[in-house]
């Protein structure tokens, strides 16, 4: 099983550069719950990459424009899928907006490899 995140966000410097403003000039409207979760500002927060290195479930994560891409469908961003036998929505939109710290995203991750087993 693998949990694909994708976040709410074309790839891109450009991109990215919007992303910051928009986190500093008005984080409380900034769209990307996803992100706003894993990532500070400028770089990924400390207890989420801590525990992305050291999980042993298989995360992929990618862009808005990556998934499209490669594996052709469209969702309501950010998004969190799961691949075992298909591809499935793991944690929506909406149900990603509802989680309000990492702690509950990686409560709700670990949660996946539990359903899997």
């Amino acid at each position: 099983m693998k949990l694909i995140f994708v976040y709410n966000a074309n790839s891109g410097v450009l991109s990215m550069l919007r992303d910051i403003r928009h986190k500093l000039m008005s984080p409380q409207t900034y769209d990307c719950f996803l992100c706003s979760l894993t990532h500070g500002t400028f770089r990924e927060d400390p207890k989420w990459k801590s525990f992305r290195e050291n999980s042993s479930i298989d995360m992929e994560f990618l862009h808005r424009d990556e998934f499209e891409k490669k594996y052709g469908m469209k969702h309501a961003y950010p998004v969190i899928m799961r691949q075992a036998s298909q591809l499935e929505v793991f944690l929506s939109r909406e149900q990603l907006g509802h989680l309000s710290s990492v702690d509950d995203l990686i409560l709700s991750v670990k949660s996946a490899s539990l359903q899997s087993a």
